[in-house]
């Protein structure tokens, strides 16, 4: 194995861990906000899906998922285990990994422009498709787990988190865009 390749294996290996890491932080962050509480973890993901490669994205998220899993208190109020993924917030702990899996497939399809307002355009998109993943999700397993109407569900798990959660995203998004533009490695062709 050639020096490049293996040193840019560990670098994959390293953001993704990073980002592991920062994910669990922003997740801790739990405010009680009735039976969906609020967190950060939203602005991570997409500080996560804006800033890196497909891959290294996928690896980040799902190994988040796959800690979380195992039992490790990765997730809100520093739970874990498959209680947490299937309970009545789970699906949004699943629709991060559907939402950063179609992200990855959109971003291999959609190659990162040059002029800026078309690559906000793509970040925002992205960030867009992470977030309506996660509702859609959360939402059903949020209905399914609980028994409640399909209204009422979204009344009190998506409807009170809409605008913070835009806040949070756009946040992420624009943290992600400083860095890529502040840091030149991370601007380097992904393959």
């Amino acid at each position: 194995m050639d020096r490049g390749v293996a040193m840019k294996r560990s670098e994959s290996i390293a953001f993704s861990g990073l980002s592991i890491a920062l994910l669990t932080v922003c997740s801790w962050v739990s405010i009680p906000f009735g039976p969906v509480p609020f967190t950060l973890q939203t602005m991570m993901l997409a500080f996560i899906v804006v800033l890196f490669p497909a891959r290294e994205a996928l690896m980040s998220v799902f190994g988040y998922l796959i800690i979380g899993a195992i039992g490790v208190p990765v997730f809100s109020g520093m739970t874990g285990g498959l209680g947490a993924i299937m309970g009545p917030t789970g699906g949004f702990l699943m629709g991060f990994g559907v939402g950063t899996a179609l992200v990855a497939l959109l971003s291999s399809r959609w190659k990162e422009p040059e002029g800026k307002l078309a690559a906000t355009m793509r970040e925002a998109s992205f960030a867009v498709i992470l977030l309506l993943c996660s509702y859609a999700c959360g939402w059903v397993q949020f209905m399914t787990v609980t028994g409640m109407e399909p209204l009422a569900a979204f009344v009190v798990s998506i409807a009170p988190f809409i605008v913070l959660d835009v806040v949070k995203m756009s946040v992420g998004v624009s943290l992600a865009h400083m860095l890529k533009v502040a840091v030149p490695a991370l601007r380097r062709k992904k393959i």
